[in-house]
């Protein structure tokens, strides 16, 4: 979809995450002792459960599929099974995700985020909904923790927030022509804002300086309370993505 927008440098080497797209944020949000940050599901193979099918409504359904294996369980011991439903639709891109822990013995807590790149002629212009009254984490001011007191977001800056307990439903405006984007979310209390700003991109080696006014991340997930998952229970959460 031309809403999505991938770096000119990114790095499709196999070895670490594509700078674009949605790369896909599991067991670890952020800076993780264990393995590359953001966890490995970015730079995983995933297994295609099901090649793309167009249904007979016309929509277009592939299933994807992630399990433990000698490469995840060198950072993370624990068995799991990733389920990802993509839907492609005329307007709409629907995402269902279950992650499900076959163990008869051991529980885990993990995180999940969906990592969204949105391309935008302008970051200056665009303007988010759904953060009003919601706490968030604000990274670039070492953690502090802040109260939302605006309608809408807007970006000026190098931002890298964590809201909580966010709306349901955001709308992203001024993307690709003029659109607006519709988030949806389900079971996916919080969103990440992130964009690095001039002074931050020049450090990001598969970023270019000069594409941070072109794109801005908004990104569903859980992280600031963990994922549990007993054993033989499984955590179910949904997107959609609609251009109006």
């Amino acid at each position: 979809m031309r809403f999505f927008c991938c770096s000119k440098q990114a790095v499709f080497d196999g070895k670490r995450a594509i700078r674009g797209g949605i790369p896909f944020v599991f067991p670890q949000f952020g800076q993780w002792a264990f393995g590359p940050q953001h966890g490995f599901a970015r730079i995983a193979r995933w297994h295609v459960e099901k090649m793309p099918e167009r249904l007979p409504s016309g929509d277009v359904e592939a299933v994807f599929s992630l399990m433990d294996d000698d490469f995840t369980r060198s950072m993370w011991h624990f068995q799991f099974r990733l389920t990802y439903r993509l839907i492609l639709r005329e307007k709409e891109l629907h995402f269902n995700i279950g992650v499900y822990n076959p163990s008869k013995e051991l529980t885990f807590s993990c995180q999940m985020l969906l990592h969204t790149y949105f391309k935008v002629p302008d970051v200056r212009r665009c303007q988010i909904t759904g953060m009003h009254g919601c706490m968030f984490i604000d990274k670039t001011r070492e953690g502090a923790v802040y109260q939302e007191t605006r309608e809408v977001v807007t970006i000026n800056e190098w931002t890298d927030r964590i809201y909580q307990n966010t709306m349901q439903e955001h709308i992203i405006t001024n993307v690709v022509s003029g659109r607006k984007m519709r988030i949806q979310k389900y079971n996916f209390p919080d969103t990440v804002i992130w964009n690095p700003w001039a002074e931050y991109a020049k450090e990001i080696p598969d970023f270019g300086d000069d594409e941070f006014p072109n794109m801005v991340c908004v990104e569903a997930g859980r992280v600031a309370a963990p994922i549990v998952l007993l054993p033989g229970t499984a955590f179910e959460a949904s997107q959609i993505l609609q251009v109006m």
